[in-house]
């Protein structure tokens, strides 16, 4: 279910729109939530459908190893961001400087999958950490700062996923399975 990333796309896409949706209360927050639920197992059913049973299979071990490195700094820069944003009490900067260090990690993984569409989510949750960094700085409530950056690092992970989908499951069609334009 997890072909061509889609499935972890559309799991952390989920996880950046809960954040977003966190600057919400009651019915509208829930109505969120569940909209985001149905997104991602949209996306998840699609690729299980659509991508043919050879995407993402399993990489060859020096690609699993410059992935594995990259996702450690991921995680160890994400872990470093907490510790000092919690103890310098401004809680709030973690969301933006996390997007930051989840859109560079795109870059690399761009070249370890041979897939230069990643760098499409890289510039977009960049710039979410920054549209965050934006609002903190002018002042702005802490649910800004959430929504800001959960909107757009959800919507950017969520049309990556079904760009994937789209493109993959149209290259895998043979040649001349297109219908026919009725004449």
């Amino acid at each position: 279910m997890f072909k061509s990333g889609v499935g972890f796309l559309a799991l952390f896409g989920l996880g950046w729109w809960l954040l977003a949706t966190s600057a919400f209360d009651g019915w509208v927050r829930l109505i969120e939530v569940v909209a985001g639920c149905a997104v991602t197992l949209g996306l998840m059913l699609a690729a299980r459908r659509f991508l043919p049973a050879s995407a993402g299979g399993p990489f060859p071990p020096d690609r699993r190893r410059r992935f594995n490195q990259i996702n450690g700094v991921q995680w160890l820069l994400i872990i470093g961001i907490a510790v000092v944003c919690a103890r310098a009490g401004e809680p709030v900067l973690v969301p933006p400087l996390v997007a930051v260090v989840v859109g560079l990690h795109f870059l690399p993984l761009a070249a370890v999958f041979e897939q230069p569409r990643l760098r499409v989510p890289a510039a977009l949750l960049v710039a979410a950490g920054a549209s965050g960094l934006a609002v903190w700085l002018s002042d702005g409530p802490d649910a800004s700062v959430r929504l800001a950056v959960g909107l757009v690092s959800a919507l950017s992970l969520w049309g990556v996923a079904i760009w994937t989908v789209t493109g993959t499951a149209s290259a895998a069609e043979p040649a001349g399975s297109e219908v026919a334009d009725g004449a």
